[in-house]
């Protein structure tokens, strides 16, 4: 919803909350004035138009401060009279907020208040489902981490049972093999009794070892061996 109204000779087009500066107005900062002329009135596409005012329309508002617009510098001369003039203006001016549009029992603020219940309730329903939905997740999450150490822990304690029914086959076992019997030992008179056996002989050819065969330089050339004179020579020399 807005309107416009008319103050100082100038028209303001105004909302909830709007915060403008119009002609300075003799109300002390901090209370409320109201403004009765008020030439439009709209909220959404029904609008209701002045003949120049609405009837039964009021804009209340809050006085902020009591301010002073921007310098204005006016000058002014004459040509070919050498005059000059040169003034400054600062506005006196009323800063207000607005806090009300009312018409035919309708209040503007209190529309928007029912609109802000509205909304903080829907933003705090959104915040109750998404925390409904976040500690959802984290029990999921735990289960699922619970359920996937279950797994990792299974296959071990599968090893480990395993292992020890392998240890408790092999105990058994172990405890039914007959232990070796010790061998009595002879007494020493009947170790005396007893003849020794005799040595096997041995013959000299064959315990002699074998002597190596001298071993050839093959650098050095081999020694040419004497052969014996023939007979037949020695007797024809005594004949």
């Amino acid at each position: 919803m807005y309107a416009v109204i008319e103050t100082g000779g100038k028209q303001y087009r105004v909302e909830l909350g709007t915060e403008l500066a119009v002609e300075r107005l003799d109300v002390d900062p901090g209370s409320s004035v109201s403004f009765e002329r008020v030439l439009l009135v709209a909220d959404g596409d029904a609008a209701q138009i002045g003949t120049p005012t609405v009837d039964g329309a009021v804009v209340t508002a809050d006085v902020v401060r009591q301010d002073r617009g921007d310098k204005v510098i006016v000058f002014k001369y004459r040509p070919k009279a050498r005059h000059r003039s040169k003034k400054g203006h600062r506005q006196e001016l009323t800063v207000v907020r607005i806090a009300d549009i009312q018409l035919g029992g309708r209040s503007a603020a209190g529309e928007a208040g029912t609109q802000q219940a509205e909304k903080a309730a829907a933003r705090k329903s959104a915040q109750a489902e998404a925390e409904r939905k976040a500690a959802a997740d984290q029990a999921l999450a735990a289960k699922l981490a619970t359920e996937a150490e279950a797994r990792e822990e299974k296959p071990a304690r599968t090893t480990r049972t395993k292992a020890k029914a392998a240890e408790a086959a092999e105990a058994p076992a172990e405890k039914a093999a007959p232990a070796p019997k010790p061998v009595a030992k002879k007494p020493a008179a009947t170790a005396a009794k007893t003849p020794a056996k005799s040595a096997p002989k041995t013959s000299p050819a064959k315990s002699a070892p074998k002597k190596a065969a001298p071993e050839v330089d093959q650098d050095k050339p081999a020694k040419k061996t004497a052969r014996p004179r023939s007979t037949r020579s020695s007797s024809k020399k005594e004949e």
